[in-house]
């Protein structure tokens, strides 16, 4: 569509998280320090919350990678990384779908005991071996309770020396609210490191905009002017992902025009055509005329009492 007309070699604002687009960006950064020094310490539970379009997926994705770098290094341990992405489990579905990830062939209709038992010897086989095995959640404010508890339960595998399982959450601030249940009191607790995600400042999410844009193959000068940026950031309030709907329609509707760059009308052209944003409120003259009128006829008022004698 405007991938030539930009000198684009593929779509920059794509809502799908591809971790060649991570920006470490100041909450990303810190997030991603909090995981990585966690799993270094082999703490059991690590929690991780968001927004919606945060960026927690990208940050998962990203923090994989890194664990896959780390793993390159001799010197380091080995750590086995799992993703399980669907989190509507029951605690039977949730042990079929760690053996999946590690490699155990399980039948269906598996008794929940001998699962446990054949995760647990898989586990203490890769402990045994120098790896360690981090397992990652997405969406954890779906899970089902039961769930959360089983969650619990798994980090209770150990050896003398360390855990034989390291747990990841992923999920939106509803996580926390629920994790407060008395009945999760003893997950809570043992939840050492956590880091919530905000959205970017408008620096940022200037940086992100020009980030992108080179990140698929853009080598020209800034196609976002400053005000765009601004109104950008106010419209969005420096979620990615809201960031990517408004820059790819703002994109589209540059192209449209025939323009060779991105101003503000562009922006508020992609905000009426987004459900998920609202504009900010103008303050034109038909808004300035009623509260001036409203003033003049309440300094009248306030005049006539003041000369008409009593």
């Amino acid at each position: 569509m405007y991938l030539e007309h930009f000198g684009l070699r593929e779509y920059p604002f794509t809502l799908t998280p591809d971790t060649s687009y991570f920006l470490a960006a100041r909450h990303y950064q810190a997030a991603l320090n909090t995981l990585l020094v966690a799993t270094h310490t082999g703490e059991p539970f690590v929690k991780i919350t968001g927004e919606i379009g945060t960026g927690k997926t990208l940050l998962c994705r990203h923090y994989l990678a890194c664990i896959e770098q780390l793993n390159s290094d001799e010197t380091a341990p080995d750590i086995v990384t799992a993703f399980i992405p669907n989190p509507c489990l029951t605690p039977q579905s949730l042990l079929l779908a760690m053996a999946a990830e590690l490699g155990i062939d399980l039948p269906a209709d598996c008794a929940q005991h001998v699962a446990l038992k054949m995760i647990s010897d898989m586990l203490l086989k890769l402990a045994q071996g120098g790896q360690r095995v981090v397992l990652c959640f997405d969406e954890v404010q779906a899970m089902p309770v039961e769930t959360l508890e089983s969650l619990r339960l798994l980090t209770n595998l150990e050896t003398e020396k360390q855990k034989l399982l390291q747990i990841v959450l992923f999920g939106q601030p509803e996580l926390d609210e629920k994790l407060k249940r008395n009945d999760l009191r003893q997950l809570n607790q043992r939840i050492t490191f956590h880091y919530r995600l905000a959205g970017m400042d408008q620096t940022e999410t200037k940086q992100y905009l020009m980030h992108r844009l080179q990140t698929a193959g853009y080598r020209g000068a800034p196609l976002f002017t400053d005000a765009a940026t601004r109104v950008m950031y106010k419209i969005s309030g420096g979620v990615p992902r809201l960031v990517n709907i408004l820059a790819h329609k703002a994109l589209m509707a540059s192209f449209g025009a025939g323009e060779t760059f991105v101003d503000v009308k562009q922006i508020k052209a992609a905000a009426r055509d987004t459900e998920s944003v609202r504009l900010p409120p103008r303050f034109g003259w038909r808004q300035v005329v009623p509260v001036v009128l409203f003033a003049l006829l309440g300094i009248g008022t306030w005049l006539l009492f003041r000369i008409v004698p009593r």
